[in-house]
């Protein structure tokens, strides 16, 4: 059981949390959902102990609770399987005393009687623990998010920042917990592992807390909804698509509601204006203010805030872009790369597909000039203006720095007001562009650092997951703006609307090798002009 009592929590006056309560029973998989900045996160992290309410209180009873975080706590000189096998400090203990032992029996130091006694004590633990069948467990978890057999005796540091979040989610599901709390599981995650997920989550015999902005996910996942809105929660009953339903009745029903009712105060107000001086009528007019006194008001359905921008390049590049030529790279003994070769024209929109760890963030890296490789040369075009958003571009932001002081980072010259306006285009409005980095949500932190990104001047942009940790309506508007984006796009991405709508060229990285798959080949100048851009 989850659990949240009148939970409220602020964060330099502004109140996030007011009077939070919602149970989740044994067994039931809630989606947590809610905007960006609506405290989803720090609703988890008080229930997980992580964090500390203000009012109330939240947590769990009934066996341990498991909590995967947006950011995964590694120890990077463990191998993947050192790190699965940190899941069970319990088993991973027992094994080491049994060896210890074992050796004390072998060398005939200690009393024998006792230690094998001792021993058939450990292995009856270690039986109840289901120790033996550990390693399927962690086998069949690994396989389910894509990791290689070979995977097992790689060092974690040595694994893309993707990669290891997809350990830290495998980390949560080979425990088994009786309560599991999820915060953005997917991101990172390519199709075939969001896939096997959803159906892990679908059948855990758990209860788990999930947010996602995954509407799909929620779909396969989820048998009830709990929305947090201006601080308070409401219930819905069944999947996301349930909820979206509910939802738009809830909205018609209370819209209807409040014109009818603006309707009669219209109207009462009106015949009090008109016969107030009136001493014939002066009985009436008491009896009517006197009722709209007590009409307790039913508000209009306040619309949600999303964000507004465009991308427009800054002047035009020669034909030829950018030409990646026989270039190779490899870590240690790992090979990333091998004799990629890479040719992109002005406006052409390049998605570059493949599993994590596939090498598509290597070649981003190296084409936008932050990795050297092996071999092989990067040539740009001499007008091309690059702009680089990594995927993990919102963990570089300076935790004791304003959101204000973070964007006038990259654009000094500017004065204050500019900058606002930027801002406020991406939510940050008034004394908001004063919060420290530090205080925002994921999704929050993502917009800061598109924001930046964007104030940039460019006409050409590399993107490596661009729509990851954005809310249903940012990632909606990103795609449209890269739609319309007159300028030349190359784009790592696991989204199908950037696929589907953006890429003119399509190049899967896979197994050392890039190779573009012509069946996904348009034409740049005709996706312009459907979308009512001059070539």
């Amino acid at each position: 059981m989850i659990f949240a009592e009148h939970v409220s929590r602020a964060f330099g006056g502004a109140q996030v949390l007011r009077d939070v309560t919602f149970a989740l029973g044994d067994g039931e998989r809630v989606g947590l959902v809610g905007p960006n900045g609506a405290g989803k996160s720090t609703l988890l992290k008080i229930i997980a102990g992580d964090d500390v309410a203000d009012g109330g209180k939240a947590g769990w009873r009934g066996g341990d609770l498991e909590f995967h975080r947006q950011d995964a706590d590694l120890n990077e000189e463990h191998t993947l399987l050192e790190e699965m096998w940190t899941a069970f400090p319990e088993a991973r203990g027992i094994e080491q005393e049994l060896e210890q032992v074992a050796a004390a029996i072998e060398s005939g130091t200690g009393d024998l009687d006792e230690l094998i006694e001792r021993q058939s004590t450990l292995f009856e633990r270690f039986e109840a623990l289901d120790g033996y069948r550990i390693d399927q467990r962690v086998g069949r978890v690994l396989a389910g998010l894509g990791f290689a057999p070979t995977d097992k005796d790689k060092l974690c540091g040595a694994f893309s920042g993707g990669w290891r979040m997809r350990i830290g989610l495998a980390k949560v599901l080979v425990h088994r917990p009786q309560n599991v709390i999820l915060d953005e599981p997917t991101n990172h995650l390519d199709v075939a592992a969001r896939d096997w997920l959803a159906l892990e989550l679908a059948e855990y015999k758990g209860t788990v807390l999930l947010v996602t902005h995954d509407s799909e996910f929620h779909d396969v996942v989820v048998n009830r909804i709990v929305e947090l809105r201006d601080g308070r929660v409401e219930s819905y009953s069944g999947n996301y698509s349930s909820y979206q339903r509910q939802k738009a009745q809830k909205i018609a029903q209370q819209e209807s509601t409040a014109a009818r009712q603006e309707r009669e105060i219209t109207k009462q107000t009106r015949f009090i204006e008109r016969f107030g001086a009136k001493a014939t009528k002066a009985t009436q007019v008491k009896s009517r203010e006197k009722a709209l006194a007590k009409i307790e008001r039913v508000e209009h359905v306040r619309e949600d805030r999303e964000v507004h921008f465009q991308l427009k390049s800054s002047g035009r590049t020669e034909v030829d872009v950018l030409d990646v030529t026989h270039v190779s790279k490899a870590f240690a003994d790992h090979v990333v790369l091998v004799d990629v070769n890479l040719h992109v024209e002005r406006g052409q929109k390049v998605v570059l597909l493949g599993p994590n760890g596939s090498g598509k963030s290597t070649l981003l890296k190296i084409i936008a000039g932050r990795l050297q490789p092996d071999e092989g040369v990067v040539g740009w075009a001499d007008r091309a203006r690059v702009g680089y958003y990594d995927q993990h571009q919102d963990e570089e932001l300076g935790a004791d720095r304003t959101i204000l002081e973070e964007v006038r980072g990259v654009a000094e010259d500017e004065v204050d007001e500019v900058l606002r306006g930027v801002l406020g285009r991406f939510l940050f409005r008034g004394d908001d562009v004063h919060k420290l980095i530090s205080v925002l949500s994921g999704g929050e932190r993502s917009r800061v650092a598109l924001a930046k990104f964007l104030i940039e001047p460019s006409n050409v942009l590399l993107l490596d997951e661009p729509t990851n940790h954005l809310d249903t309506a940012t990632r909606r508007k990103l795609v449209d703006a890269l739609d319309a984006y007159d300028g030349t796009v190359i784009c790592a991405s696991h989204d199908a609307a950037i696929l589907d709508r953006i890429a003119t060229r399509v190049y899967q990285v896979e197994g050392g090798e890039c190779h573009e798959l012509e069946e996904y080949r348009r034409d740049p100048a005709v996706k312009r002009r459907k979308a009512g851009v001059t070539p």
